[in-house]
């Protein structure tokens, strides 16, 4: 298992995971079919089955030299990854059982030859047969042995692949060695096959086995772990239930025990394999996930960017376009004769307003794309929306709209950054305005209302009598980059939604009666103590 105080994020694969409760029930699962289709098999495992499919073992043999080659390739990389010695020598053993058999093969009677190529023959292939059947339950145990102890972390590329390399040269050896000596050096082995029959001790290493796979299945249950160690169990069953059909119900060639026996050895050899492939389709798809991901964060990070940009060109060119427009006004009221005074003061003093308006609208635009929370305060939103059509009275008379004030008295306070909800009520009427500027008939009216909402909250809305919206409009009009004007950048709305919703509420549209469009803001109250 993964050491206390090691990185979460390498936890990710099946030496460090546990089994979910579908995956313990998947076990069991495959465990019971080996069981049952031995205990169904067990009864007619020395009865004939003809004809005799003499191109059945190399068929087979071939299909398990390539899962048990594929399966080291894929364990022997994830050595290198994980730095565990446990994995490099359960990488050898696959490895072993994959190079073992092509000699199996080779020598084994009615293949290639009759007797066997390379002067080989019975004989030959039973030994090479227990030496297969010794070193993979054997490699297993030594991994079972090495899953649980420190992995060395932080060691250099050529420190990680020189063990690879001298467990494929030692694995390559001992095949070598072991084939030599199953052929070259069969007379001095013991004999497996005489004129009298066949010997116990074919059937007495076969049992020797079994015990091997019996502990390293205890071995392996005692101290299980992970994904992998509940997998190598079913391994280990497999390769019982394969020996056993040899070493206690005496299968012969061709009987149904030897084609059980085959596809038991084919189980063994799979099964990880197929663990592993599902799990590298698992990693891709979470790798596919996490770089949908990454690209949607980025493209937010961008949106934030250009709507932040926007806001601020939108916000401060709409008060520089008004103290301009005040200042030729304060100009045109001083150069008559006599001088307007009194207009010109109330201009100068819109100028100071809207200045000092310019300067709070990056301290805004700053909290609300920042990260850190804005400060809030009880707000009265009619105090707020009469400061803001206040500030807007010039531009309402330029364009020739009447204001209508519906506020409820006495309403109740919500708990906002005062400087943002004044930023949605400027968006909203800015808007409503340039609507209206679309009309040529008819009267120009901006209505604002606030009134409870109830469920604690309390309500404003921002009415005007423009051309309004059409249905597919008012499904998009909060989107990002949706603009129905035409040198319109789409932003101001969706940063009005992105205000309200961080202030818990909700912003909607609903078309006007006999025209034009309702903007209604909801937001709860505050329930804090003044």
């Amino acid at each position: 298992m993964v050491e206390r105080g090691e990185s979460a994020d390498t936890e990710t694969w099946l030496i460090h995971t546990s089994p979910t409760p579908r995956q313990s029930w998947s076990v069991l699962a495959v465990a019971a079919i080996l069981l049952l289709n031995f205990g169904v098999l067990a009864p007619f495992a020395d009865t004939p089955l003809l004809p005799a499919l003499e191109g059945f073992i190399p068929a087979v043999e071939a299909t398990i030299f390539v899962t048990c080659v594929v399966t080291a390739i894929l364990l022997f990389s994830y050595s290198s990854i994980y730095h565990s010695g446990a994995l490099l020598a359960l990488a050898s053993g696959y490895l072993y059982a994959g190079l073992i058999i092509i000699p199996h093969a080779i020598t084994y009677p009615g293949v290639f030859s009759p007797r066997g190529l390379f002067g080989s023959g019975l004989q030959s292939t039973a030994w090479l047969y227990i030496f297969w059947h010794t070193g993979f339950p054997v490699a297993i145990l030594i991994y079972a042995c090495l899953k649980d102890k420190p992995t060395k972390k932080n060691a250099s590329q050529g420190q990680l692949l020189a063990p690879i390399g001298y467990s494929v040269a030692i694995v390559l050896v001992l095949v070598c060695g072991l084939t030599w000596l199953a052929i070259a050096k069969a007379e001095a082995l013991p004999w497996f096959f005489s004129d009298q029959g066949v010997s116990s001790l074919l059937y007495d290493l076969d049992k020797f086995n079994i015990l091997i796979c019996v502990i390293v299945a205890s071995v392996l249950w005692t101290h299980r772990r992970s994904v992998l160690d509940h997998w190598l169990i079913v391994v280990a069953l497999a390769s019982i239930l394969e020996l056993a059909l040899t070493g206690f119900l005496n299968a012969g060639r061709f009987t149904f025990g030897y084609y059980a026996r085959a596809a038991f050895a084919l189980v063994a050899s799979t099964l990880i394999l197929v663990l592993l492939l599902a799990e590298i389709a698992r990693l891709q798809a979470a790798l596919v996930r996490s770089n949908s991901l990454l690209h949607r964060e980025r493209n937010n990070k961008i949106m934030n960017l250009q709507a932040m940009t926007e806001s601020i060109r939108h916000e401060v060119n709409q008060s520089l376009t008004g103290i301009t427009l005040l200042g030729t006004a304060t100009l045109k009221f001083l150069h008559e004769a006599p001088p307007k005074l009194a207009k010109a003061e109330a201009a100068v003093n819109q100028m100071i307003a809207s200045c000092r308006n310019a300067s709070e609208i990056f301290d805004n635009i700053r909290e609300l794309f920042g990260k850190a929370e804005s400060v809030k305060d009880r707000v009265d939103v009619n105090a707020a929306a009469l400061e803001v059509l206040h500030a807007l009275e010039f531009d309402f008379s330029r364009h020739g709209i009447a204001i209508c004030v519906e506020l409820t008295p006495e309403l109740p306070s919500v708990m906002a950054h005062k400087g943002q909800l004044q930023e949605v009520i400027t968006n909203l009427a800015h808007n409503a305005i340039e609507a209206m500027d679309q009309v040529e008939d008819g009267a120009r009216i901006l209505t604002v209302r606030t009134e409870p909402n109830g469920k604690g909250t309390i309500a404003l809305s921002v009415e005007d009598t423009g051309p309004g919206l059409g249905a597919d409009q008012a499904s998009e009009i909060f989107e990002a980059f949706f603009t129905t004007k035409p040198h319109g950048m789409g932003l101001g709305l969706a940063i009005c939604r992105m205000i309200v919703e961080h202030h818990g509420g909700q912003l909607s549209t609903s078309p006007a009666e006999p025209r034009g469009v309702i903007f209604r803001v909801v937001l709860p109250q505050a329930t804090s103590p003044a």
